[in-house]
């Protein structure tokens, strides 16, 4: 079956990643790990380094775009591919540092969505709405962005879950 979207949400260190993989191998295709990360600094690098690692040996196709997601995912998820987007939330953070407008990015996201029909997709962001509202218009801004976006997407997605301590939730499907 293809044209399949999940969407995995959860805090940081959840076992979100981990979920995401794990479903992704499990619809089959091709495995397309798209990472929006950018290393900045050798921490960040030692993690990106950790996360290619641990996916090594599976079969997994990783490809790195940090800001022009639509674009990516229209060259990626093709017939017999299950694309992995890791992760929304960082490239919305990316959109900002980048001083990109985000909503219209989103808007392009959602489009492209709403026109392709090939490819599976796992899609993941961290659930970022259930702290206290931040200090910071930037901040708010991020939390405001990352809670529409989730929102348009769990309407689009198939399942949703929701990872809590390595546990996935079921919200939808």
């Amino acid at each position: 079956m293809s044209g399949r979207i999940a969407l995995i949400l959860g805090g940081a260190r959840s076992g979100k990643s981990r979920r995401a993989e794990a479903l992704a191998l499990d619809w089959g295709g091709e495995p397309v790990y798209l990472a929006t990360a950018e290393a900045f600094d050798d921490e960040m690098r030692t993690r990106v380094a950790q996360h290619r690692a641990d996916r090594d040996g599976r079969g997994w196709i990783t490809v790195e775009e940090p800001v022009e997601l639509p674009a990516a995912l229209a060259r990626e998820a093709t017939a017999g591919r299950t694309v992995l987007v890791e992760c929304l939330t960082t490239w919305l953070g990316n959109l900002m540092v980048h001083e990109r407008p985000v909503e219209p990015e989103i808007d392009r996201l959602l489009a492209w969505l709403d026109g392709r029909r090939q490819g599976d997709l796992v899609l993941v962001g961290n659930e970022v709405g259930l702290g206290i509202v931040p200090e910071n218009r930037m901040a708010r801004a991020f939390r405001d962005h990352a809670g529409r976006l989730h929102q348009e997407l769990a309407t689009r997605a198939g399942r949703v879950e929701l990872v809590v301590a390595g546990l996935p939730m079921v919200v939808k499907g």
